[in-house]
């Protein structure tokens, strides 16, 4: 299990390299340009492009986008691309353009609908509201036009990509949803409200419900709750922070274990995407002969959003320790094709993920990581402040 926790992915779907995107409308014959380039070199680099998707249906799709080239614009183009690439079939080979401007909204599903979960403060008023549509297109026409662009076999990996892809204005005026990406009428709660996009560098989604999860940014951090029964300790992001080193937060949290003594520890890995699966070994080193490390104590909050080497992470967590997992499958596989790089189209700039390498992390495990108890969140109990999972850990004896 050792080169598992020691992979290191570069993650790109939340966090893109930037580059120059070509506002400039494209050419047919520049759209070909890029297609053929893509059908030569994805082949070439990408470890087994043809796992899924036979070479022939490969070259056939890519005919039939170049077939549409004459009335094609730059967003329709990369409407095309994600096409394209969902029926590759594999989690980690992806399109990943540079979203410059976005709209100040970020939605989850929840077992009544899908309703905005954070925003800015100019949008305070829209917090907890139901998404019912966009412009003139229902939610259920856009989840059918979604379902086009995104891997459906994962339903997990879906309900993220289509949170992420639906506040993306280049997306909807590629969809034709929008007739511009400057901004849009969001129906919400059946109510239309106008949303302008905001520039990425300037987005602030400050605005969300009181939830533990998200009351601080930082990539790792700890509280005490219940009385100094229950150590949370939220894992964000598998990367190392500037001034704070894990090992020096590690070292933190296990002297507070040692002196507070605990009753359980709630690992959430909800909300991270992945980076060096490594990050986390000091704490998994600790972990493993503390008194924690029992059933009862220990128990690993998983999501929809638990994803690469965070899944990897929840799946050692699983496998080797005496945890119970807590919430919902993960949008990762956990044996999938992986160690992303990536390489851009010579015209439109867009950037082309593409996978390296298979891990077998679980061999003969199929799909997502599920989790031990699940979880159905209610917009009503997050609206309140209720995390339903963490309240399920805290009414375990």
């Amino acid at each position: 299990m050792k080169k598992l926790v020691l992979l290191i992915f570069v993650h790109l779907l939340f966090a893109h390299t930037g580059f120059s995107q070509n506002q400039e409308g494209l050419s047919p014959k520049q759209f070909i340009e890029d297609l053929e380039y893509l059908k030569s070199e994805l082949p070439k680099r990408h470890t087994n492009l043809f796992a899924k998707i036979s070479e022939k249906e490969f070259h056939s799709k890519i005919a039939a986008i170049e077939l549409k080239s004459p009335g094609l614009t730059n967003e329709s183009f990369e409407i095309e691309l994600y096409k394209l690439f969902r029926g590759i079939g594999d989690e980690h080979t992806r399109l990943e353009p540079t979203y410059r401007e976005v709209f100040p909204l970020k939605f989850d599903f929840f077992r009544e609908g899908i309703f905005v979960t954070h925003t800015a403060s100019a949008y305070a008023g829209l917090l907890g509201k139901r998404l019912d549509g966009i412009e003139n297109t229902s939610t259920k026409a856009l989840i059918g036009q979604f379902e086009k662009m995104i891997n459906t076999e994962n339903p997990a990996y879906f309900d993220t990509y289509f949170q992420h892809l639906v506040a993306q204005p280049r997306v909807l005026k590629g969809l034709r949803v929008t007739p511009a990406d400057e901004s849009a009428h969001f129906l919400l709660d059946d109510t239309p409200y106008a949303v302008s996009a905001v520039k990425k560098e300037n987005l602030s989604l400050d605005v969300s419900a009181p939830l533990l999860k998200n009351s601080q940014p930082d990539n790792y951090w700890y509280r005490l709750t219940d009385n100094g029964e229950v150590l949370y300790f939220n894992y964000q992001n598998c990367a190392e922070q500037t001034g704070k080193p894990f090992e020096d937060f590690n070292n933190d949290l296990w002297q507070v274990i040692d002196s507070q003594k605990p009753k359980k520890i709630i690992v959430d890995l909800r909300n991270n995407s992945g980076g060096n699966s490594g990050i986390l070994n000091p704490f998994l080193d600790h972990l493993r002969d503390s008194y924690l490390n029992q059933k009862g104590r220990l128990y690993v909050l998983i999501g929809k959003s638990t994803f690469s080497s965070a899944l990897m992470n929840a799946v050692n967590l699983k496998r080797n320790f005496q945890s119970v997992l807590v919430g919902q499958a993960t949008s990762g596989n956990v044996n999938h094709y992986g160690e992303t790089r990536g390489f851009q189209l010579p015209n439109s700039r867009v950037t082309v993920g593409y996978s390296t390498r298979y891990w077998e992390v679980w061999k003969g495990y199929e799909g997502a990581l599920k989790p031990d108890v699940k979880i159905e969140y209610s917009i009503k109990n997050f609206s309140a402040g209720i995390d339903e999972a963490i309240e399920y850990v805290r009414s375990q004896k």
